[in-house]
């Protein structure tokens, strides 16, 4: 399930930025792209979560 939370997070991020962005309040624009910076953050954390599917080789 953690896998998918990086894809959720950049879905949220640009949902936030596309819909912060055309209300017209005042500091809308700092609290969208502040938003979208932490969801960023948190899809770059969960990233450690997407399997490698590279085969090692041990030997």
């Amino acid at each position: 399930m953690k896998r998918y939370l990086t894809a959720f997070f950049l879905s949220m991020s640009a949902i936030v930025l596309i819909v912060g962005l055309r209300i017209d309040f005042q500091w809308n624009g700092i609290i969208s792209w502040g938003l979208s910076f932490i969801f960023l953050l948190f899809a770059a954390y969960y990233t450690k979560y997407i399997p490698n599917d590279k085969k090692r080789n041990d030997t």
